[in-house]
Order: C-alpha cells, then sequence, then structure tokens
C-alpha cells in the first residue's frame, strides 16, 4: 500500500514536488516547531494549564539550561547506540534502492526497550530519583531541540559527499532551506549504522515511555500513589511503544525510511518532537490530578482496546501480505493487479477503508487523553495534532499511489470509498 522507492525514477530539481509549503513552509515549520514544544511544556505545568493564556503563570522563570540535562540526553543516545550494536535479534533487509542493492537492519529495538526497563528499575533500586526528570523537562528539552539543529547540519553537509543514486526523490531541490528541512540523504550511515534508522524508534520513542514514568513517579512523590488516570496513560503508550518496537521489521517499508530524505523535519520530530509533545497528558497529570471512576476507567481501556485491535490487525495484514501473499491468512483476500506488477488489498481490513491503521491510531489517541479530564484542551493537543498529521500523512500516501498504480488505484479508491473513518472521510 506505500510506495517503493525502486520503481521510480529520479527527479530532476525543476520537476521535484515539493511538500509542506515549499521553502517557506520549510522556514515556518522550522521555526515555529521548536517553540511549540517548549510552549507546551511550560503551559502542561502552569496552575492554567490554558493554550490561550500567555504567559504562563509560573513556568516561564524556569531554568532553559541545566548541565546535567545535556549529560542525561548525550548519555541516553550513547546507551541507545550500543543498544543498536549489539548482537540481538535478526538482521532484515529493507527494500530495493534505486542501485539494486538492499541495506541491512537490525532488528532489536524490543531488546532495547526491555534492557532500557531492566536498567532503570537497578538505579531506582539504588535510589536514583526518576522523579527529577519533570524538574529537567525544559532544559531536556531545549537540548533535545538544539541537538536536533546541529545534527540536520552535519546531515545536511554530508549529503554532498554521497553519489546522486544515495539522495532522496524529495530532497534535492536545489533549495537548500527546503533540502535542510525535508532531507537531502535518504539512508545516511556511518558504516553500518543506520543513522535515521536509529533515530526512528530508539532514543525518542523510548524515552517518551522513560519521560512518562518520571512523571509517574513524581505524581507518587507529590501523592503517596499515582493515580489511576496517570496509569492509564503510562500503560496505554508503553503498549504502543512496545507494539512499535515488537514489530520493528515493519518500519523497513513505510515512508519514513522509503522515501523520505534524513532532514530536520524527520531529525526533530524523533528526538524531540515525540517524546515531549507525546508525554504531555502524562505531564498535564502532575500538575492537575484527574480523578476517575471504575466505569469510566473501563470505558476508556475499552476504546483503547478497539483502537489497537483495528491497528494491529490492519497492519499485521499488510505486512503478511507484502511479506507473503500466499499465506493463508490473506490468500483468499480480494486484489487487484498493476502496472508494476505489485496486487492492491481489496478486501479484509484494507476494503473497509484505505487506511484502517490510521482510524485505529486516532481512537488510541484519543483514549490517551480521556483521563486527563475534558477541563482543559492541553491534553487533547495530541489527538489534533495527530488527525493533522494522518490526514496530510494520507494525502501524501494517496498522490504517491496514484503516481504508482494509476488507474489500478483509481479503481481502488472507487471500491473503497472512505480514506480513514467510514461514512465520514
Amino acid at each position: 500500500m506505500r510506495p517503493h522507492s525502486q520503481t521510480v525514477k529520479q527527479k530532476s530539481s525543476s520537476d521535484t514536488e515539493r511538500e509542506f509549503g515549499g521553502a517557506l513552509g520549510a522556514v515556518s515549520i522550522t521555526m515555529f516547531l521548536p517553540l511549540t514544544v517548549l510552549y507546551l511544556i511550560c503551559v502542561s505545568r502552569s496552575p492554567e494549564a490554558s493554550v490561550f493564556h500567555w504567559p504562563p503563570a509560573a513556568p516561564v522563570t524556569e531554568q532553559l539550561w541545566d548541565p546535567l540535562a545535556l549529560l542525561l540526553l548525550l548519555a541516553w543516545i550513547a546507551l541507545h547506540a550500543l543498544l543498536y550494536l549489539l548482537p540481538l535479534g535478526k538482521v532484515s533487509e529493507g527494500l530495493v534502492l534505486r542501485d539494486g542493492t538492499r541495506l541491512k537492519y537490525p532488528i532489536n529495538g524490543f531488546h532495547a526497550l526491555c534492557i532500557t526497563g531492566v536498567l532503570l528499575l537497578l538505579f531506582m533500586g539504588l535510589g536514583a530519583p526518576l522523579g527529577c526528570v519533570f524538574e529537567l523537562l525544559l532544559p531536556l528539552a531545549v537540548c533535545a531541540i538544539a541537538a536536533s539543529f546541529l545534527f540536520s547540519v552535519c546531515l545536511y553537509i554530508r549529503s554532498f559527499w554521497v553519489p546522486a543514486h544515495a539522495l532522496a526523490l524529495g530532497g534535492n531541490t536545489g533549495n537548500p532551506l527546503y533540502d535542510f528541512f525535508i532531507g537531502r540523504e535518504l539512508n545516511p550511515r556511518i558504516g553500518s549504522f543506520d543513522l535515521k534508522y536509529f533515530c526512528e524508534l530508539r532514543p525518542g520513542l523510548i524515552g517518551w515511555v522513560v519521560i512518562n514514568l518520571g512523571m509517574l513517579m513524581k505524581e507518587a512523590e507529590l501523592r503517596g500513589s499515582p493515580s489511576l488516570a496517570m496509569v492509564l496513560v503510562n500503560s496505554f503508550q508503553l503498549l504502543y511503544v512496545s507494539d512499535a518496537l515488537w514489530n520493528e521489521e515493519a518500519v523497513l517499508t513505510t515512508m519514513d525510511i522509503v522515501h523520505d530524505g534524513f532532514g530536520f523535519m524527520l531529525v526533530f520530530g524523533d528526538l524531540a518532537w515525540v517524546p515531549f509533545t507525546y508525554s504531555l497528558q502524562a505531564a498535564f497529570l502532575v500538575v492537575h490530578p484527574q480523578s476517575l471512576s471504575s466505569l469510566g476507567a473501563a470505558a476508556i481501556i475499552a476504546l483503547n482496546g478497539l483502537g489497537y485491535y483495528i491497528f494491529r490487525k490492519s497492519n499485521s495484514q499488510k505486512n503478511q501480505f507484502r511479506r507473503d501473499p500466499s499465506h493463508p491468512s490473506v490468500a483468499r483476500l480480494e486484489t487487484i493487479a498493476t502496472a508494476t506488477g505489485k496486487r492492491l488489498l481489496m478486501s479484509g481490513w484494507w476494503g473497509f477503508v484505505r487506511h484502517p491503521n490510521y482510524l485505529g491510531d486516532l481512537l488510541m489517541a484519543l483514549a490517551w487523553s480521556l483521563p486527563c479530564g475534558f477541563s482543559h484542551l492541553l491534553p487533547y493537543f495530541y489527538v489534533i495534532y495527530f488527525t493533522v498529521l494522518l490526514i496530510h500523512r494520507e494525502d501524501r500516501d494517496e498522490r504517491q499511489c496514484r503516481a504508482k498504480y494509476g488507474l489500478a488505484w483509481d479503481t481502488y479508491c472507487r471500491r473503497v470509498p472512505y480514506r480513514i473513518i467510514p461514512y465520514i472521510y
């Protein structure tokens, strides 16, 4: 269902389609999103927790820089670089590149998550105050943002020393501002260490779980025990991250790996945006505790379970079909042939809507926010943002699939008219 890079020829800079509003949009996003991260953290810790109130009452006076935050960030990245290199798990090949080769990737992200959990338990057993993450959240975010800019500059510079076939199709426009944002090189590596793949699922995604745990420990320090709302948020999001890492191999066919270059857009998203905005619900609950009834908690758990079921089943069906179309679980599904030789699923989950995994994602996103109550908009920032993100991502995917599959894609769209939400969108 996603485009394969080997079937698309290299475009010149003059006919490469520019995403996100071109250079102006790229510059605006590069300037605006880092400020958004810092602002949202401040709002989550203010008494009002109002996204429309500026300045937030207290957090703007907090320290933005702490050398301990920089030390922790560097140690965290170094730890996961080491775990990435450990000979654990299996090694899988990515899709065929334009030069006909396949890159190899270690599938050991779930091992890294488990080892991280054991290390955290050891440190907590030795008396390490994990709740201090709450006080360090703002300087940690500042350091992550600074590291994202520095890393992106290094990636942009090194991209001029790689062969043309190693560049991303959309990241070689000749406009330095846009190319810096979108990423020039498709798969930057240091030896066998794939920088984009490493950042995609390791330090930021697992960091999100650790930040959540830090918020839980801080709430326990303040109130004697974590609230049911905090436990639900931690549990739901831990399940999501665990699932992503358990099914790590599936990321090798995603748009991020196959199509997008590794520039500021992905670097910042992986290292700063994900860990510090996806953890807003937990940060909010530390300062704004919420009570949940047993019935309310059960309904939220059911909603998250439904979302997860749709998300996992649809993704598993797609991935199984890609790996082995003759497998009994997918062999009887209706498909349509395309000019590329590939076949498109037209039944099962992918005959329900065109992106059933996105529907599951949105249901889970809502379940993560509901434990925070309805008195503030901030905990629902993720739902709003993620809806916009998935609609934009779905539009990019639709355009690429139409360009690749042509009439077959039009036939599929007529057969499956709804994109994400049945009978609505």
